[in-house]
C-alpha cells in the first residue's frame, strides 16, 4: 500500500497557475505509474494525466493538452501536476494516485488515492 498526500491547491484567477504536488511513501515509489484525476462537484472522477513509473510516459486528457505538465522525482518520491492557463472549468478536487503496474491510463489501475486538495479557478 502507498501512502499519498497531495499539496498546492488554492484559490487562482483565471489565467493563473497552480503547482501541485503529492508526496508518497510505502511501496518502491520509482515502480509503479502515477497519476493525477480530479472530481468536480456533482460529477465522477476523471484522469488528468498520467505518468510511467520512469517519466518516460505521459498521457494527458485532451482538455489540458498544453497548459498542464506531470512529472515526477524518483529519488524525492514525489509527483507533481504544474497547471497553467487556468480556466474555471478546471476547478476540482485533484486526487493524486498509485497505480500497481509500471504504466496505465485506466482509473481502474489505481489502487491507492491521497485525500485531494481543492484547485479554485475565479472568472
Amino acid at each position: 500500500q502507498v501512502q499519498l498526500v497531495e499539496s498546492g491547491g488554492g484559490l487562482v484567477q483565471a489565467g493563473g497557475s497552480l503547482r501541485l504536488s503529492c508526496a508518497a511513501s510505502g511501496r518502491t515509489f520509482s515502480s509503479y505509474a502515477m497519476g493525477w484525476f480530479r472530481q468536480a462537484p456533482g460529477k465522477g472522477r476523471s484522469i488528468v494525466a498520467t505518468i510511467s513509473w520512469s517519466g518516460g510516459t505521459k498521457y494527458y486528457t485532451d482538455t489540458v493538452k498544453g497548459r498542464f505538465t506531470i512529472s515526477r522525482d524518483n529519488a524525492k518520491n514525489t509527483v507533481y501536476l504544474q497547471m497553467k492557463s487556468l480556466k474555471p472549468e478546471d476547478s476540482a478536487v485533484y486526487f493524486c494516485a498509485a497505480s500497481n503496474s509500471p504504466w496505465t491510463i485506466r482509473l481502474a489501475g489505481y489502487v491507492d488515492w491521497g485525500q485531494g486538495t481543492q484547485a479554485t479557478v475565479s472568472s
